[in-house]
């Protein structure tokens, strides 16, 4: 019976000493655990944001500025196309004629010069007038500068339209004593100067289309 207890004592001692060196083991460990320095195995805590409670107290951000090809130094992007309204030939000046106006048995009509560009159009000189035949060829009908009964020509003045602005004339029907017989006329070609492109314009009423000579003013801001 000794013998066999004497057995089973050796027995336990190993297996006690092998569990106090497990649990010391764990101990040390645990405590070898702790004793690691930050930052080595362990990631450092994330400073908390001083923005994100207080929200109101967000500093304000500057505006964003987006720079095109044109706003940089030195660069340059595609010139644009002008556009030129609708009715705009591409000389950039328009020429209009009014209603006939009658005094006395003298007839008289406005011209005027428009500027529909995009560009200032240098103006100077007289209009260029032509009677038309029925059949729209140019008819001897003399068309002289210069004074009417219907109006005073004070001559040419050089005169630099912006766009939108206009100049005006007056062209007047005239009688003279040499004249010969009247001749009919069935419209008037006129253009902003000779050599230009011009308009046609019909001659209404049976008094009017009874052409001796014609008399204009020459292109004025303020006309007589």
């Amino acid at each position: 019976m000794r013998g066999l207890a004497g057995a089973g004592t050796g027995r336990r001692r190993p297996l006690a000493a092998g569990v106090l060196a497990g649990v010391l083991g764990l101990t040390l460990s645990g405590c070898a655990g702790f004793l690691v320095p930050a930052g080595e195995g362990e990631p450092e805590p994330t400073p908390s944001d001083p923005y994100r409670v207080h929200a109101d107290k967000l500093p304000t951000p500057f505006p964003s500025v987006s720079a095109g090809v044109a706003d940089r130094p030195g660069a340059q992007g595609p010139a644009p196309t002008p556009t030129l309204p609708a009715g705009c030939p591409p000389s950039g000046v328009v020429v209009d004629m009014g209603e006939v106006e009658a005094a006395l048995g003298h007839r008289a009509v406005g011209l005027s010069l428009t500027n529909c560009g995009s560009k200032p159009y240098r103006v100077t000189g007289y209009p260029s007038v032509r009677a038309l035949d029925e059949a729209g060829d140019p008819l001897p009908v003399p068309v002289n500068p210069g004074s009417s009964y219907m109006g005073t020509d004070r001559g040419p003045k050089e005169v630099m339209l912006k766009p939108g602005q206009t100049v005006r004339s007056l062209l007047a029907w005239v009688s003279t004593p040499t004249g010969g017989d009247l001749i009919e006329g069935d419209a008037l070609e006129i253009a902003a100067a000779p050599g230009l492109e011009g308009r046609t314009f019909p001659l209404k009423g049976s008094d009017v289309r009874l052409l001796d000579e014609l008399n204009m003013t020459a292109w004025r801001t303020d006309p007589a």
